[in-house]
């Protein structure tokens, strides 16, 4: 017996949209192959912690069938003339814009981030980078090598059959990093949605085939990590694996990949990014950057600067502005009120893990300040934002990713010091630094151990620039015409016209 394919949603507007639950493959929605088995996820609104829907979970089983769709779609996706996949991804990117209500409000309710300050935000650099994409689709150019007077090469850039595997902090965000660079690329994927936070990239593929991309091109699978994850950094048919989320599960996918097919594996996992005060920087701007830095998005952020390590002589100046600063900041409250900027935690269990590290602050005795205490509403999965002073950098707060609006702050003395710590880390995905001394940001920015380092502000990426961390942060670079090498592999012919042996 079927399932239903879609259930209806309410808006903040008061309108509904149909929302699609069942698995993408070859441009419909369909049911889980085995339905009388087919098991299903609850989605839950983190803002009061009462459920959405379910959502139809993918198997094994229907896992090989979207990928076995991929790699049909690519026997004619690959030939296609590139100017045909620019127009595709424009299109995509009207789309994207057209319906930019819709998905930040889904993106709201199923993540919980502030539709105003978060997720508007979100759902429009999406398609700011299909645009960027689309730009590229024509002049992903190969080489000319002359090799002697008889003898050329020339490399050309194949596309891949790609698994993504899309994090739950950024669902549609995260997501376009993979499929943007992907499709333009002329690859064909198979993405799975975070078992949290499903429905946005649910609704985006709808999207999809509106825009007339062939079938099997874009498939997205729903479930659990354990299972359709798994299967997909497994599959033997899958060229490449591109895969978000924290560095254990990064880990498994790596070892999964390599044990199965050897495929290639790109990785963006976590961070505890540090940020230095030097003695010269502009305070009153610093606090902003360092507020927004660790608190936007409540903290769940790879690249939040989660460490501020300030020079003894502005320390407690700081303290007192920092402070100040996230009380003129942060609200808490409904997501979808346009005053709010700081939303729930994502899920009860991410609160209760959050929790559980303020708790372990305290017993290792830092000093516990929360400013915001008095106004974190009841209901839902709210943390105040909060900050540890006094703390050692021995402490598991200081060296563990908590991914929380939770954010310590310690004393430095000296410029190397202030290296040192900052790098003392197992992390290196991003570094920050505050200074008016030009000679110094420069000298600093080349010791500091990270994939990005921000001078003077904190978190303000591009989708033009390369991203990606070091250490156990990751492997490979994302955004910019960097993201390109992660989605294809160079191929070499070589040309005789006249060699003998």
């Amino acid at each position: 017996m079927a399932l239903p394919l879609a259930t209806t949603i309410s808006l903040s507007s008061g309108k509904t949209l149909e929302q699609p639950i069942g698995l993408f493959i070859d441009n419909e929605f369909v049911n889980p192959i085995s339905v009388s088995n087919a098991r299903t996820l609850t989605t839950f609104n983190p803002s009061t912690g009462e459920p959405i829907t379910d959502v139809h979970c993918a198997s094994a089983a229907d896992v090989d069938v979207a990928v076995n769709a991929a790699n049909k779609a690519m026997e004619t996706w690959k030939d296609i003339d590139p100017s045909v996949r620019v127009e595709l991804l424009l299109k995509l990117a009207s789309l994207v814009d057209e319906h930019s209500q819709a998905i930040a409000e889904i993106e709201a309710l199923d993540s919980g981030k502030p539709l105003y300050s978060n997720a508007l935000a979100d759902v429009q650099s999406v398609a700011e980078y299909l645009r960027y994409c689309a730009g590229w689709a024509d002049k992903l150019h190969g080489t000319q090598i002359p090799i002697n007077s008889k003898v050329m090469a020339i490399t050309k850039r194949v596309p891949l059959v790609v698994g993504c595997i899309i994090p739950w902090n950024y669902p549609i965000s995260m997501a376009s990093w993979k499929f943007c660079p992907a499709l333009a690329a002329g690859c064909t994927i198979v993405m799975k949605s975070s078992e949290i936070t499903p429905l946005s990239l649910l609704y985006f593929a709808n999207l999809v085939k509106l825009a007339g991309f062939p079938k099997g091109v874009f498939n997205v699978v729903s479930g659990f990590g354990d299972d359709v994850g798994s299967a997909l950094s497994n599959h033997p048919k899958l060229g490449k694996i591109a895969f978000t989320g924290s560095t254990l599960t990064g880990q498994k996918v790596m070892a999964d990949a390599a044990r199965s097919n050897l495929k290639s594996v790109s990785l963006e996992c976590g961070g505890k990014s540090p940020l230095i005060v030097f003695e010269d920087a502009e305070l009153d701007e610093c606090v902003k950057w360092a507020s927004f830095g660790v608190m936007y998005n409540t903290g769940q952020n790879c690249t939040a600067n989660s460490r501020i390590i300030v020079h003894d002589k502005v320390y407690d100046q700081f303290i007192e502005k920092f402070l100040s600063q996230l009380k003129e900041d942060w609200k808490m409250g409904d997501v979808m009120n346009e005053k709010t900027t700081l939303g729930p935690l994502v899920s009860q269990q991410q609160y209760e893990r959050v929790q559980s590290y303020i708790d372990i602050g305290v017993k290792e005795g830092a000093t516990l300040i929360q400013p915001l205490k008095e106004s974190t509403p009841s209901n839902g999965f709210y943390i105040s934002p909060t900050v540890f002073t006094n703390v050692k950098e021995d402490m598991r707060i200081v060296k563990e990713e908590i991914f929380g609006p939770v954010v310590t702050i310690s004393k430095f003395s000296t410029e190397e010091e202030a290296i040192s710590k900052a790098n003392d880390t197992i992390y290196g995905l991003a570094a920050m630094l505050f200074t008016t001394n030009f000679e110094r940001a420069n000298r600093v920015a080349d010791k500091l151990e990270a994939g990005s380092v921000y001078i003077n502000s904190s978190n303000n990426e591009s989708t033009k620039v390369p991203f990606g961390g070091m250490k156990m942060s990751g492997i490979g670079r994302e955004l910019g015409q960097e993201a390109f090498n992660l989605y294809t592999v160079t191929k070499s012919i070589y040309y005789s016209y006249g060699a003998k042996l």
